[in-house]
């Protein structure tokens, strides 16, 4: 007798107070095997396989104070499935959703909508809410603001919404240019947003000077752009900048430092952190 042992998977949506009693409801996810965590609201919604230490997790969970409901979803093909874990990111005036869900940011200031490229960019992670978190006080009517990393545009989108005049989305990767393309038609921000596929450190350069830029890249690339980031701005002129590990926090400030930026204020969600600098 055959026996079917593909594994099956349990969501698990659970209600936890703020502060302490949630972050060690996170941490024991991870722990637990939870590949991912999302904030819906007061809700956390992850995944987990089926199974007895699926059992015992709950009920430490519950001993937490938090208040844990399962739903069976059998066998999960998550090549297709990963669509269902993608939702609303609400981040002071803006909130990004995927297309499915538009009704459900119809009553935001600023609703941003994402297709996302397998789930990553519909501000799913710490940086890239961080950079919206951030930008919102910066834009200003009729600015020109770099957008280096463009990914899913989202950034991008969300700048053209909060009054830039024009944005350029500079994004290397192939693959991600057709999709920001899609996600700038979508958004109705065709005539502010221009996709450029290539290397920021070359095109850059080429739209400067510029009144903002944002980089939600990793902190190697941010210390090589720094002094190009720097020339593309005016004295006072802000870089948003994200993609950076606390870990690498004061690393990261001392070659800013050196290049002449100054840091205005920061951000920390998690393991991740971000900022706002200040060309001297």
């Amino acid at each position: 007798m055959e026996h079917d042992l593909s594994p099956r998977w349990v969501s698990l949506h659970i209600d936890a107070p703020e502060g302490a009693v949630r972050e060690r409801v996170v941490g024991m996810l991870v722990n637990g095997g939870a590949g991912a965590v999302q904030e819906l609201g007061a809700e956390l919604l992850t995944h987990l396989q089926e199974g007895a230490a699926l059992d015992d997790l709950c009920d430490s969970l519950e001993r937490t104070g938090a208040r844990v409901r399962q739903t069976a979803l059998g066998e999960v093909d998550w090549s297709t499935r990963w669509v269902t874990r993608v939702g609303v990111q609400r981040v002071g005036r803006i909130a990004v959703a995927p297309p499915w869900m538009s009704d459900d940011v119809a009553d935001a200031e600023i609703p941003v909508l994402i297709e996302p490229a397998m789930a990553f960019g519909t501000g799913e992670h710490e940086t890239t809410r961080g950079v919206l978190a951030l930008m919102q006080s910066l834009v200003e009517p009729g600015a020109l603001v770099a957008d280096l990393g463009a990914g899913s545009g989202v950034l991008a989108i969300a700048a053209a919404k909060l009054g830039a005049a024009r944005v350029v989305a500079i994004e290397m990767d192939p693959d991600a240019i057709g999709n920001a393309m899609e996600n700038v038609e979508r958004n109705g921000v065709a005539a502010q947003v221009t996709v450029l596929q290539g290397d920021a450190a070359a095109l850059l350069p080429l739209v400067a000077p510029v009144s903002l830029v944002l980089a939600n890249i990793i902190s190697s690339v941010v210390i090589e752009l720094s002094p190009i980031m720097h020339r593309a701005l005016p004295s006072g002129g802000r870089a948003v900048i994200s993609g950076i590990l606390v870990s690498e926090r004061e690393h990261l400030l001392s070659s800013l430092t050196v290049d002449g930026w100054a840091l205005e204020s920061d951000l920390r969600e998690g393991e991740w952190w971000s900022s706002v600098i200040v060309r001297q």
